[in-house]
């Protein structure tokens, strides 16, 4: 007598989300933001982003009309939500130095809690930025917001004695952002090169305190 055959197991029930499409989108986003982080554009499958965002391919084509376009919208969000952060910080109403001292740390901390912005960088960099330019105007906006804010903290400075004059907003914006983000983009090379481990506590501890001593050191009168 023929043996009955094993039941089947019943794929799992997809979470019933409210028809809300901001939500949905929300979510695509969110899943689209680790496997791109993960993968990078051509690895990354948008069955895998439809699946673990509880949606459908169907309807990350809706919204975002291609693969291309949802990691545009990856990566325009990434920066929307640091620059954001960096405005809530309210560094205009700190003392001079304070601010980029803050600035600094901050900058560090972002870096770490966020790994997905640096491979998203670096992801785009390989991609020459084409992505990026397509959103230049909005992008180019955010970044204009940024170097006003520190050209505004530098000119405080300068004016009550902490800082020295000349220094460049701009220069300073993107030193800030290389020193935290070549240490922790470049970890896994630099701990064999070095020797030691980049990213034990210890060493993220010594690092971002050299850091803010050298932002210190460029901006002192």
């Amino acid at each position: 007598m023929a043996k009955d055959k094993p039941a089947k197991k019943a794929a799992p029930a997809r979470k019933k989300w409210p028809r809300d499409a901001a939500a949905t989108k929300a979510r695509i986003l969110a899943a689209a933001r680790t496997e791109f982080a993960q993968l990078g554009l051509r690895g990354a499958n948008t069955r895998t982003i439809a699946l673990n965002s509880d949606s459908n391919k169907r309807m990350i084509y809706e919204y975002f009309g291609s693969k291309d376009g949802l990691f545009d919208a990856v990566l325009e969000s990434a920066w929307q939500d640091i620059r954001t952060s960096e405005e809530r910080l309210r560094l205009t109403d700190m003392e001079p130095m304070e601010a980029m001292r803050t600035l600094t740390r901050f900058t560090w901390d972002y870096y770490i809690k966020n790994p997905h912005f640096i491979a998203l960088v670096n992801s785009e960099n390989l991609h020459r930025a084409v992505h990026l330019k397509k959103m230049q105007a909005r992008i180019g906006k955010m970044q204009a917001h940024m170097v006003e804010m520190v050209a505004e903290i530098l000119a405080k400075g300068v004016k009550s004695g902490v800082f020295r004059a000349g220094t460049d907003p701009v220069q300073l914006v993107i030193t800030i952002a290389a020193i935290n983000y070549y240490y922790l983009s470049n970890h896994y090379t630099g701990s064999v090169v070095y020797g030691f481990n980049l990213v034990s506590p210890k060493a993220l501890r010594e690092r971002i305190e050299f850091n803010v001593q050298t932002i210190e050191a460029i901006l002192r009168a």
